[in-house]
């Protein structure tokens, strides 16, 4: 048998294989995958998009990723230096309850209504793990939410989206 006739027979199995599996690998799994994502988490799958309200379909963030809030009359995020990958959306509880004085000052929100949407949306880790911590953006939008007409005044540019 000839050199190019067995290179020929050990490698056409070779080539399928190789074929056979990029398919798979690259094109069928992946869509399987993102297919069962759609269908058991579509929020998480599609990026946990925020909106303002829910009839606004206006996207204003995502619960996953940190948002740049600048405004002093919201939650600002945690400095990027102490979060490990710089786009953590969650503050710690004791990060949240520290603003507070600043946000009650600004907008006139008595600390105890401020601290009450905090303790609202408190989320906590798995058992004794952790420390209870605040999503930043989950924790704004329902400040505004529940303070609509205060924050119009003080910040209009707040509802330009």
């Amino acid at each position: 048998m000839s050199l190019t006739k067995e290179i020929g027979r050990n490698s056409t199995p070779a080539i399928r294989l190789a074929v056979v599996s990029m398919l798979l690998c690259g094109l069928l799994f992946p869509l399987a995958v993102t297919g069962f994502a759609q269908v058991l988490f579509p929020s998480q799958a599609n990026g946990s998009i925020a909106h303002f309200t829910t009839s606004n379909s206006k996207a204003v963030g995502s619960y996953l990723i940190a948002q740049n809030f600048s405004d002093p009359l919201l939650f600002e995020p945690r400095n990027s230096s102490l979060s490990a990958s710089g786009v953590d959306p969650d503050i710690t509880l004791q990060d949240a309850i520290a603003q507070v004085p600043r946000i009650s000052n600004l907008t006139g929100i008595p600390q105890g209504d401020i601290n009450d949407i905090i303790n609202q949306n408190v989320e906590g880790t798995f058992w004794i793990f952790g420390s209870p911590y605040v999503n930043v953006l989950r924790l704004n939008l329902a400040l505004i939410h529940n303070f609509q007409t205060i924050y119009e005044q003080k910040d209009p540019g707040l509802f330009v989206l």
